[in-house]
């Protein structure tokens, strides 16, 4: 998951340099700590994403939480989040329930970014697993029963589109249960006193089929020979050992690998020192079978065994 810590003024000056008559950090005045330490979590997408188990998952470490408050009271909450002794971080939920109005989130937001520092998440969830999860629950979409839950859910899509590009981060929940949410919002926002940390999706996939929206990193493996064309093959995944082995026999394979574990974990440090907790990294092949299969999974233990937190998922390697 990304997410951006927030950095006071002072931060930004030289080394040595401070602004006439402004206390040192050992002396700073409580109040200018506590305006330091205020925070809103605005947590938005797509119904049956997740919402309520990052809301709750929030409230879990302190923050003050609203669920569906409305747009024209969110300034004042804003004002509210600092200044009333009990609330310095909070956490509220805005999403298609506010009708119309959610049209004007994107003017609210900017204007409440100048006034206190303030984060957007953005969850979403493929199709099938929305759709699903409606099913499991019997709850009807909020946009009404008068349509199918897929036509509400491209509805809402796209009312949310302008809301999305604004947010950081963008969290498919598609691949996540409750508890694996949850977990990944504590150990993104429970404090600097904590070590920091990343949980990296490691996923495969098809070309031919498109790249997975929520992808952060993008690799293209289709220059390795394919086992599609081996008959014996062909019905097999890149999970089969012997198709594995078929791949790995090749000096480009090993190479690659090599390299992209070399690349990745030079970079993933730098990922958390920038606040990023959630990254999505994509192999891709022709049908999303055998080689991104092959390689993503070897990917995902190099990570691993370089201590990170890691998922395996293919996207593609039933069809």
């Amino acid at each position: 998951m990304a997410t951006r810590s927030a950095r006071s003024p002072a931060a930004k000056q030289p080394a040595g340099r401070r602004s006439a008559g402004a206390p040192s950090g050992r002396h700073r005045f409580p109040e200018a700590a506590a305006r330091q330490s205020r925070e809103l979590v605005i947590i938005t997408g797509l119904s049956g994403s997740g919402k309520g188990t990052v809301l709750k998952a929030l409230e879990d470490l302190g923050y003050y939480s609203v669920d569906n408050l409305p747009l024209d009271l969110i300034d004042k909450f804003a004002e509210l989040t600092g200044a009333v002794p009990n609330i310095h971080r909070a956490a509220i939920v805005v999403d298609i329930r506010e009708g119309a109005a959610l049209d004007r989130f994107p003017a609210v937001y900017k204007r409440i970014r100048r006034k206190i520092p303030t984060r957007l998440i953005f969850l979403e969830s493929d199709d099938a697993t929305l759709i699903r999860r409606f099913s499991e629950t019997r709850r009807p979409h909020p946009l009404g029963a008068d349509q199918s839950v897929a036509e509400s859910i491209a509805n809402e899509r796209a009312r949310l589109e302008p809301i999305r590009r604004l947010a950081d981060p963008i969290i498919n929940t598609s691949k996540f249960n409750v508890h694996e949410l949850r977990e990944t919002i504590h150990r993104s926002f429970r404090g600097q006193h904590h070590a920091p940390d990343i949980l990296i999706q490691v996923t495969s996939f098809g070309f031919k089929y498109g790249v997975p929206n929520d992808s952060d990193l993008v690799f293209d493996v289709r220059f390795l020979p394919n086992p599609n064309y081996i008959p014996a093959f062909k019905n097999l995944s890149g999970k089969n050992p012997v198709v594995a082995r078929f791949i790995r026999s090749f000096p480009q394979t090993a190479e690659f690998i090599d390299r992209i574990s070399e690349l990745l974990i030079y970079l993933l440090p730098h990922y958390i020192e920038e606040g990023k907790s959630y990254l999505t990294i994509s192999f891709g092949c022709t049908g999303g079978r055998h080689r991104s299969v092959m390689i993503a999974n070897e990917i995902r233990k190099r990570l691993a065994a370089a201590g990170y937190r890691v998922k395996e998922t293919h996207r593609d390697v039933a069809r």
